[in-house]
C-alpha cells in the first residue's frame, strides 16, 4: 500500500499509510474550499470512502476518485487539477517550491503551468505564517475589505502610480464591488392575477374551452427584466497601463450580473464574455489573453464600432441597455467613420457612458479627433483611473443617476 505523506513541513500526522489518509484528505478538502470549490464535511467523508475503495496502487485511480467527489462543475476541474498536483507530491517542501514558480520546482518550464491566484493562496494558507519583517510584507497582508473607508488616499491613487503590492490590493478591492442593475419594463406582457390589463385573446380562448357561459377574464402585466450592460474596452498600446485593471473590473461586473456582455478592441473587436464567466479571475484573464490577438497595438475605433453595430448590437442591446465605452480616444484612423458609428450606437442603447482615464488630469481637453467624434453622442463622460472612479461608476449604474463632474455640456462646449 502506498503511503500518503503529509505535505506541509511540521505537520503532526502519522506516516503509516491508511492512518494518515483521513487527515490528508481532510486537509486537501480545506484547500479546495479555500480555492472556491463547494466542499463540505460530507464530501470530505465521501472522498475518504472513495479513496479506500479504489486503493492507492494507482495514482490515476486515486486522482479520479477524489475528482468525482470534489468536482461538480466543469470550471472547477483546472483548480482541482492544480491543487492535486502540488498537494499530493512525495516531498515535504513541495508547496513552497510551487508557490515560488516553475523555475524553483525542479520541473521543465514547458511541463508546468503557473498556479492560479486562488490555488496559490489556498496552498499558502497551509504554510506556517511568517512574521512580517519588511514593509512589503506588511502591505501584502492588508485586508482589501477596508480599502474604501480606511485608506482614502489609496482609493484615490492612480493605477499607473501603484506598486505591484498595491495593484494586488486594488484587484482584491475591485472583486468586492457589487452590481445591482435596474429592472426595465418590456414590451411583452405576462399573465398575472392583479394585472392592469385584460388579455382578450387568452380570455376568449378559455371561454371557448369552458363551453360558453361567463367569460373568465385573464389579466396581464408588463414583463420586467434586468437592463443589459455592455462593456466595450480599448486595449491598445495607449491604454496598456490600465487595460489589466479594467479587465479585472469587467470580470467582476460580468460575474455579478445576468445580462452583462464584454468586448475588447484594438485593431479588431473581440467578444470575451464567455472567457470572463470563469470564476477564477487569473484563469479568465489567461483565456482572454489567448483569444485576443491585438494587445498593445494600434486602435481603429470606428472600424471596431462598425463591426459591433453590424454583428452584435441586435443580439445584446435590449431595452434600456447601458453601454460602457472605455477609451482614451486616440485613433489610428483619425476618427474616420467614428461619428456615424457612435450615433448608431447611441440610438440603439438606453444610456451611453464614455470612460476615459485621461480625465485624471485637471487640464485635460478633448482635442483628439477620436474624442471629438465621440463626445457629441454620449450621455455621460467620466474618468476610470482609480478605485474611487470605479466605485462611483458602480453606484451610478445601480441607481441610474448621473455622475459627470460639471455636467456633460461643459465637455461638449469645448468641441
Amino acid at each position: 500500500m502506498t503511503e500518503l505523506p503529509a505535505v506541509v513541513a511540521g505537520l503532526q500526522v502519522p506516516e503509516d499509510g491508511i492512518g494518515a489518509l483521513p487527515a490528508n484528505i481532510g486537509m486537501f478538502g480545506r484547500v479546495l474550499r479555500r480555492a472556491g470549490l463547494n466542499v463540505g464535511s460530507g464530501r470530505i467523508l465521501d472522498a475518504i470512502d472513495a479513496a479506500a475503495v479504489v486503493g492507492f496502487d494507482s495514482r490515476r485511480d486515486f486522482y479520479w476518485a477524489l475528482h468525482a467527489v470534489f468536482v461538480s462543475r466543469v470550471q472547477d476541474h483546472e483548480t482541482f487539477d492544480q491543487a492535486f498536483k502540488v498537494f499530493w507530491r512525495n516531498r515535504q517542501n513541495q508547496i513552497p517550491h510551487a508557490l515560488a514558480g516553475p523555475a524553483a520546482s525542479g520541473q521543465p518550464q514547458d511541463e508546468q503551468k503557473p498556479l492560479s491566484g486562488r490555488v496559490a493562496s489556498a496552498l499558502h494558507s497551509l504554510l506556517p505564517q511568517a512574521q512580517p519583517d519588511s514593509e512589503d510584507n506588511v502591505e501584502e497582508v492588508r485586508d482589501a475589505s477596508v480599502t474604501w473607508s480606511a485608506s482614502e488616499t489609496f482609493a484615490a491613487r492612480d493605477f499607473a502610480s501603484m506598486s505591484p503590492a498595491e495593484l494586488r490590493q486594488a484587484r482584491e478591492a475591485i472583486a468586492l464591488l457589487r452590481l445591482r442593475l435596474p429592472r426595465v419594463r418590456q414590451r411583452r406582457w405576462k399573465e398575472h392575477a392583479r394585472g392592469t390589463r385584460i388579455d382578450a385573446r387568452k380570455s376568449l380562448r378559455r371561454s371557448s374551452r369552458s363551453g360558453g357561459g361567463l367569460m373568465p377574464l385573464v389579466r396581464a402585466k408588463p414583463r420586467v427584466r434586468l437592463a443589459p450592460l455592455i462593456i466595450i474596452c480599448d486595449i491598445s498600446g495607449s491604454m496598456s497601463t490600465y487595460a489589466r485593471m479594467l479587465l479585472h473590473f469587467a470580470h467582476t461586473l460580468t460575474n455579478d450580473g445576468d445580462r452583462v456582455y464584454a468586448f475588447v478592441f484594438g485593431t479588431r473587436l473581440t467578444h470575451i464574455t464567455h472567457e470572463l464567466r470563469t470564476r477564477d479571475v487569473d484563469l479568465a484573464l489567461a483565456r482572454v489573453g489567448e483569444r485576443v490577438l491585438d494587445w498593445d497595438g494600434g486602435t481603429r475605433i470606428g472600424a471596431c464600432l462598425h463591426h459591433f453595430n453590424q454583428h452584435w448590437s441586435r443580439r445584446v442591446l435590449g431595452a434600456g441597455a447601458q453601454v460602457l465605452f472605455i477609451t482614451d480616444g486616440l485613433d489610428r484612423d483619425a476618427g474616420e467613420g467614428l461619428a456615424t458609428e457612435m450615433a448608431r450606437l447611441h440610438l440603439a442603447c438606453g444610456r451611453l457612458i464614455c470612460l476615459n482615464p485621461l480625465l485624471r488630469y485637471d487640464q485635460y481637453e478633448p482635442k483628439t479627433r477620436g474624442m471629438r467624434a465621440i463626445l457629441p453622442h454620449v450621455d455621460e463622460f467620466a474618468s476610470i483611473h482609480n478605485l474611487n472612479a470605479m466605485q462611483e461608476l458602480v453606484e451610478a449604474l445601480n441607481f441610474g443617476r448621473g455622475f459627470t463632474p460639471g455636467g456633460l455640456d461643459a465637455w461638449q462646449n469645448m468641441l
